[in-house]
């Protein structure tokens, strides 16, 4: 995560509890201070969650959102809301190698690479904005992504794929954040994270970044 202030409003976070692997990424609105303090509302609020071992995604997903619209709409005054996409991750039986992902919550598609056949997932229906309104259960749904040895999954948000612009304001772009997951997704999840990195800064240039840059990317053992 690279922001684009001193503080950023972009969330990503890998929690581990009790046998549970979860993942979450998300972007609140516009960044600086305000969004980072919503950012660091919305990590302590999934620790505290996962912690409290709840289970039921919608559950999880909507007491998020009603400590977010409390704090920020009641108590801060704000306008202020993000998306985020939650994923937990789950092995197969032992002897059988690969997962599964149970994806909740509405962000950015996701790009899943199978054997070099690249894939992608949409969220937006999956939840709506966090904060937007009071209570967000009727909108929250999950989706299940099998994962096999080698699959890679990479997550991200709009800064990469559209503050990062060219000398001519010209976006990376989806396609092109894409096609750099595809020519290198037989590497290790580190290298695929540094490729994409440093293609993204030999794109840009000179240019700065006006939003923050996140990247999380994952690789089925």
């Amino acid at each position: 995560m690279e922001p684009a202030e001193e503080v950023g409003g972009d969330y990503y976070d890998v929690l581990q509890h009790n046998g549970r692997i979860l993942f979450g990424i998300g972007d609140v609105t516009n960044h600086g201070l305000e969004s980072g303090a919503l950012a660091l509302m919305t990590q302590a609020a999934v620790r505290t969650l996962l912690e409290n071992e709840e289970k039921d995604a919608v559950k999880f997903l909507n007491s998020i959102n009603g400590m977010i619209y409390k704090n920020v709409r009641e108590r801060m005054k704000k306008n202020k809301n993000l998306t985020l996409s939650l994923l937990e991750y789950q092995p197969r039986s032992q002897g059988e190698t690969g997962g599964v992902l149970r994806v909740s919550g509405q962000h950015e598609e996701m790009i899943v690479v199978r054997q070099g056949h690249l894939e992608l997932i949409d969220t937006s229906d999956l939840g709506v904005l966090v904060g937007f309104q009071n209570d967000i259960s009727e909108h929250v749904t999950q989706t299940e992504v099998a994962l096999n040895a080698g699959d890679v999954v990479v997550l991200y948000t709009d800064g990469i794929t559209e503050a990062a612009v060219n000398p001519k304001n010209e976006e990376y772009g989806i396609e092109r954040l894409c096609e750099t997951v595809k020519q290198h997704w037989q590497q290790p999840a580190q290298s695929i994270r540094h490729k994409i990195i440093d293609e993204v800064r030999q794109y840009t240039g000179q240019q700065t970044v006006s939003d923050d840059m996140t990247l999380l990317v994952l690789k089925q053992k």
